[in-house]
């Protein structure tokens, strides 16, 4: 994925179980973040983040998705624990995980696996990606969200 490109469209459930397109969004600016694992110290603080500012990227008429491998069952769970008020999507088949290049290679304490590399993307109202953050903090994700933005 590159600057520049459109955005692949995808279809996911919902924390609800509602089906839901990057396309049902043409027209708005989206911030689409790829992260790990629900209930994961790093990616509750990277989802606490999105939540403490979300009537902000409310004000500019952004939409904010959540997107990891987690079941929905699981994105409930931690919607509800968290107080989140943004989209949570479940991709356990990782189409999107993969369309967007985020399922590699990582290590930890030497170990190699596959897995999401934490990724936010800046979908423009056209469905065009106008920026792509990689290897992001958890800590100031949403808040480095917004600086880009402004």
């Amino acid at each position: 994925m590159n600057i520049g490109e459109y955005a692949p469209d995808f279809t996911l459930q919902d924390k609800d179980g509602k089906t839901v397109s990057l396309s049902d969004f043409k027209g708005r600016k989206v911030v689409l973040y790829f992260y790990p694992k629900d209930n994961t110290p790093g990616c509750t603080r990277q989802a606490i983040g999105f939540a403490e500012n979300y009537n902000e990227f409310k004000k500019r008429n952004i939409t904010v998705i959540g997107i990891s491998k987690d079941s929905v069952e699981s994105h409930v769970k931690f919607a509800e624990k968290n107080n989140l008020p943004f989209i949570l999507l479940s991709d356990p088949e990782l189409k999107a995980i993969q369309d967007y290049g985020v399922w590699q290679e990582k290590k930890l304490y030497g170990k190699v696996s596959m897995g999401v590399v934490r990724t936010t993307f800046i979908i423009n109202e056209e469905g065009i990606i106008q920026d792509i953050m990689r290897k992001v903090k958890p800590d100031t994700n949403a808040e480095d969200v917004l600086a880009k933005i402004k």
